[in-house]
């Protein structure tokens, strides 16, 4: 008889450690410096800011012109002078944290999982956003204008 091959175990390799954790750290930090830098430099009166190129080369407003001045205004608390510059932004970042929070209260439960934000849902803001592009540089509705 041939003798008996050993019947040794391979070590198991250990899984990576999980990068979501230094995710989550570096761009809370991230977030967090923005809006310090936001909060500090109005960005009406200082010209470190990106400047919106669409707006440079046509003279119109995209749905996102006026929107880091509405940063600004909600960080200090001015949600009328926030919905004037870019009310897409608030009214976005109002559904957002609705969202947010039902989507905590799911994980809480051990709910089953969903996407965090359907294609439906974005379908929609693309339409929303469009409509309010169109809108915002028409001379009826100059007060959507930053």
């Amino acid at each position: 008889m041939p003798p008996a091959e050993s019947q040794t175990v391979p070590p198991k390799i250990p899984a990576p450690p999980s990068l979501t954790m230094f995710v989550v750290v570096v761009a809370g930090v991230t977030m967090a410096g923005a809006g310090a830098v936001l909060y500090f430099f109005n960005p009406s009166t200082h010209g470190f800011y990106p400047v919106c190129e669409f707006h440079e080369l046509t003279g119109l407003n995209c749905p996102g012109c006026g929107g880091t001045r509405a940063a600004y205004q909600l960080l200090h608390g001015h949600v009328v002078q926030a919905l004037h510059d870019n009310a897409l932004l608030v009214l976005s970042l109002a559904a957002l944290a609705g969202r947010g929070v039902w989507f905590a209260a799911r994980k809480l439960r051990n709910q089953p999982a969903v996407p965090f934000l359907p294609s439906r849902a974005l379908w929609a803001f693309l339409g929303i956003a469009a409509v309010f592009t169109v809108l915002r540089n028409l001379p009826a509705f100059h007060w959507l204008s930053p």
